[in-house]
């Protein structure tokens, strides 16, 4: 089967997020031993399908899923993602294809502190009729890794044992799942 066959699988139209079906999702190597995990509470997306489909779609940086205060707030400042002078993280798709056996490649430009640069991403994409509420439904997964470094989110500090506080490569799982739009 040729994977040259260019997005079958997405219906025309516009479609806009179910947010109750889908998560922005990140991990990252803490300390060298384990992989720590965390997501976004606040983001939106849209996906117009056709000859040439298009994903568009913006998180509020601020929704960080982090409970303690004081790692919170350091995520939050300009070590990292300096949300009061860059409030979201954005994507725009320049690329996304999907083969016969619902295969995606996804390219675009991701947006991290006023930073942008192409990220390439690899998933799949997933289509059902109606759903229980008799509603159409297509599904995005996909996954990436960049490094942080190339949008400015350089703080790490030296571990007394050796190694640093955190990887530089960031692995980024997106799950969305879209529905029509209302007329």
């Amino acid at each position: 089967m040729s994977t040259e066959t260019l997005n079958q699988q997405v219906p025309a139209g516009t479609w806009t997020l179910d947010p109750v079906h889908s998560s922005i999702q990140f991990g990252i190597t803490h300390s060298g031993v384990a992989t720590f995990r965390s997501g976004f509470k606040q983001f939106d997306a849209s996906l117009t399908g056709g000859e040439a489909p298009k994903l568009v779609g913006s998180v509020e940086a601020a929704s960080i899923d982090i409970e303690e205060e004081q790692f919170k707030g350091h995520l939050l400042s300009p070590e990292f993602f300096d949300t009061e002078q860059h409030p979201r993280l954005k994507f725009s798709s320049t690329e996304l294809v999907v083969d016969d056996e619902g295969k995606v490649r996804l390219s675009g430009e991701l947006e991290i502190r006023g930073q942008t640069h192409e990220v390439n991403a690899v998933g799949k994409f997933g289509q059902v009729g109606a759903y229980l509420d008799g509603r159409e439904r297509i599904g995005l997964s996909v996954e990436a890794g960049i490094d942080r470094r190339e949008f400015g989110l350089n703080w790490n500090a030296d571990l007394p044992s050796g190694g640093k506080a955190l990887e530089y490569e960031v692995a980024i799982n997106v799950e969305l799942q879209f529905v029509p739009e209302a007329e």
